[in-house]
C-alpha cells in the first residue's frame, strides 16, 4: 500500500462562533486555484443542540486531532472566535503559520467572557444564538443572496466556549499574521489593531466581518502572497 504525497501548501480553515465549515465554500475554490490544499474542521461548540456543553478546550482538541491527520507544514487560519482555540492548539509541530482573520489573538488566561465586561455570559452550560441583525453585524458587505444564505445556516454557540481561558499561547512560538477588517461591525477595528500588534505582520482589508463571503478572491490572494514572503 502506497501513501499519497501532497506537494501543495496546506491550509486548515477554522470557522468562528455560530458557523460551521460551510462558511468557506466561496474561499476554498479561490485557494485551490492558487495552488493550496484546503482542509477544514467543524468545532463542536457550534451546533444546533441547545443542550450542547462543548467548550473552547473541546474545540482546541478537535483542531489538534485534525492536525494529527495532516502532514506538515500547515498554515492555520482562524476567523473571529476561532482565534482562541487556534491559539490553544496551534503550537503543534506541523504548524508553520497562524493567520488571525478578524480573530481574537489573546494572551494566556484570557477568555471572551472575561474580556467582554459582562456583555457575554459565563459558565459551563447554556447556548446563545447569533446577534439579531446578523446581516448588518456579520455580513454587511456581502451580497443579499450570500448574506441570507449564511444567516439561514447559523447554529447555536455554547456559553462555555466563551468562558474557558487560554492555557497555551501558540503565537508566542509560531509565526503569526493578522488580517484587520476595516469595516468590521462585530469586532471593533481599533481592537483588531491592538491585537495585531502581537503578530509579526498585519494587513488591512476594506471588509466587514466575513471577507471569505464578500471578497473571497481578494482574501485568497492576500493569504497566498503572504505565504510567499
Amino acid at each position: 500500500m502506497t501513501s499519497t504525497v501532497h506537494n501543495e501548501p496546506v491550509i486548515l480553515l477554522i470557522h468562528g462562533a455560530w458557523h460551521n465549515s460551510w462558511c468557506w465554500e466561496l474561499l476554498t475554490p479561490e485557494l485551490v486555484e492558487r495552488g493550496w490544499r484546503v482542509e477544514t474542521v467543524d468545532l463542536p461548540s457550534a451546533s444546533a443542540d441547545p443542550e450542547n456543553t462543548a467548550g473552547m478546550y473541546d474545540d482546541a482538541r478537535a483542531i489538534r486531532e485534525k492536525l494529527a491527520s495532516i502532514d506538515g507544514p500547515v498554515t492555520l487560519l482562524g476567523h473571529s472566535y476561532a482565534g482562541l482555540p487556534m491559539t490553544e492548539a496551534g503550537d503543534a509541530l506541523n504548524v508553520s503559520r497562524l493567520i488571525y482573520l478578524a480573530a481574537f489573538q489573546l494572551d494566556k488566561g484570557d477568555s471572551l467572557s472575561g474580556l467582554s465586561g459582562g456583555a457575554l455570559p459565563s459558565g459551563d452550560t447554556g447556548t446563545m444564538p447569533a446577534a439579531e441583525d446578523v446581516r448588518n453585524h456579520l455580513y454587511a458587505d456581502a451580497s443579499d443572496e450570500v448574506a441570507h444564505g449564511a444567516a439561514e445556516r447559523l447554529v447555536l454557540q455554547t456559553v462555555k466556549s466563551f468562558s474557558e481561558p487560554l492555557t497555551t499561547v501558540a503565537w508566542q512560538t509560531v509565526p503569526s499574521v493578522f488580517v484587520i477588517c476595516d469595516e468590521d461591525r462585530a469586532i471593533d477595528p481599533g481592537f483588531q489593531e491592538q491585537m495585531a500588534a502581537r503578530a509579526e505582520r498585519s494587513y488591512h482589508l476594506p471588509a466587514s466581518h466575513s471577507p471569505f463571503l464578500s471578497m473571497p478572491a481578494r482574501l485568497a490572494e492576500l493569504i497566498t502572497e503572504d505565504a510567499g514572503r
